[in-house]
């Protein structure tokens, strides 16, 4: 019998393995990624006072454009590292999730790069 892996168990098991070795203080927080199929979610976490400081995604108002794709993800870090200058955010910790860092994860990382996060 063909039995299926569970993608999204795996997912979970990689990212609790990160996270036991990175974690959000105040001086630099994390910067978490989740994506689903038609949206990407980032925060800005400060574990130690377990208060989410920034966030944004797809799903804001006015965001006019698909969630699912890279153009998407590109704007979610656009306006997550703005979000974050303006909240006197500079250095983060980048928490991919348990995702590859490759096509949306990347293009949300790189934006917020571009954007003035440092990671």
């Amino acid at each position: 019998m063909i039995i299926k892996k569970d993608s999204n168990a795996a997912r979970l098991k990689r990212h609790f393995r990160v996270r036991n070795k990175i974690s959000g203080t105040p001086e630099r927080p994390r910067l978490s990624v989740y994506r689903s199929t038609s949206n990407i979610y980032a925060q800005i976490i400060d574990d130690v006072a377990g208060k989410t400081l920034v966030a944004a995604s797809s799903l804001e108002k006015g965001f006019g454009i698909s969630g699912g794709n890279k153009e998407g993800a590109k704007k979610v870090g656009e306006l997550i590292a703005k979000k974050a200058v303006e909240a006197g955010i500079e250095n983060v910790v980048f928490d991919r999730g348990g995702y590859i860092y490759h096509g949306r994860v990347q293009a949300l990382a790189e934006a917020a790069r571009e954007n003035g996060l440092k990671f």
